[in-house]
């Protein structure tokens, strides 16, 4: 499923954002890819803990409780580690350097809205 992420401000902080709820599509993630461009992410729903083994690139992963409230964000997550964060419930995959650049902070809170929904 393809969606859009707010914040709190209505401003986009995810345009292009992959939904990956079921074991195959959260199992794969992000593997295979080059990159992600700016805009471009991953929200894995459920998931509390991550890994980049075997990817090509950094990655900021933002992690979000039941009601989409960053709990935590580990910025630069390079190849061949993992992270993970207490009450996490749910966790969104962008670019390294993305979380920054749209102004995520942790207790902010996330909406997410499909694209089906605005058309």
């Amino acid at each position: 499923m393809q969606a859009t992420l707010y914040d709190e401000n209505d401003a986009i902080v995810c345009e292009h954002c992959t939904v990956a709820r079921n074991p195959l599509t959260r199992m794969r993630g992000l593997l295979g890819r080059r990159s992600l461009g700016g805009g471009e992410g991953m929200l894995l729903q459920p998931a509390g803990s991550v890994h980049t083994f075997f990817m090509r690139f950094p990655i900021d992963v933002v992690f979000l409780d039941a009601d989409r409230r960053i709990v935590r964000i580990a910025s630069n997550v390079r190849p061949w580690r993992a992270a993970g964060a207490k009450k996490a419930k749910s966790v969104l995959e962008l670019a390294a350097g993305e979380a920054a650049r749209v102004g995520m902070t942790a207790g902010s809170i996330l909406r997410l809205e499909t694209v089906d929904a605005r058309a």
